[in-house]
């Protein structure tokens, strides 16, 4: 499928992994896709301020990735998110639910110390199941378009229909689908 996307869809594929990578993630999400169309500057077209939507996107993460949906219902529960967030930082430091989760260790990493060997680098960051299928949307939508190839606006449409945080937050800033679909026409 790969082979199917433009230069600047890769660009911002491969600027995901590398995002994660350089975050310690142990996965690429959905917000690493956005974060490197942000960084290519795909949403430039869109006036959105890159740094605002930034913001957003790490607040999200500081509420472990909780969506606004997500704190409704919890407070409708008599639960405040808020609260929650704010005893976990006060006990474990701030942002301690947007740590990265820890690398598993393969089976000779004990023989490898013993032995005074490093780790070998970990070449390959897998995708969540969420940033996978944002993918498989990408190739969809651009089917659905009669596209040859996909592009970073085939990567926002899918971004902007998947439910969660990434879309919440594209919305915030007043990207929607049929922005996003008038670009793609231009």
């Amino acid at each position: 499928m790969f082979e199917r996307f433009t230069s600047d869809a890769r660009a911002a594929v491969t600027g995901a992994v590398a995002r994660a990578a350089s975050a310690g993630a142990g996965t690429v999400t959905e917000e690493h896709l956005l974060l490197s169309l942000l960084d290519g500057g795909a949403l430039d077209a869109l006036g959105v301020d890159a740094a605002a939507l930034a913001a957003d996107l790490e607040a999200a993460r500081r509420r472990g990735g909780m969506s606004r949906a997500d704190e409704e219902a919890l407070a409708g529960l008599g639960i405040d998110l808020s609260e929650i967030v704010s005893r976990v930082e006060e006990t474990h430091g701030e942002g301690a639910l947007t740590a990265p989760a820890p690398r598993r260790r393969g089976l000779g990493a004990s023989l490898r110390e013993a032995l005074g060997r490093p780790e070998p680098e970990r070449r390959h960051v897998p995708f969540t199941q969420g940033a996978r299928k944002t993918l498989e949307q990408a190739l969809r939508i651009a089917l659905g378009r009669k596209d040859r190839h996909i592009g970073t606006p085939h990567l926002l449409l899918a971004l902007i229909t998947r439910p969660g945080t990434v879309a919440e937050s594209l919305a915030d800033h007043g990207v929607t689908y049929a922005r996003v679909e008038t670009t793609l026409a231009a």
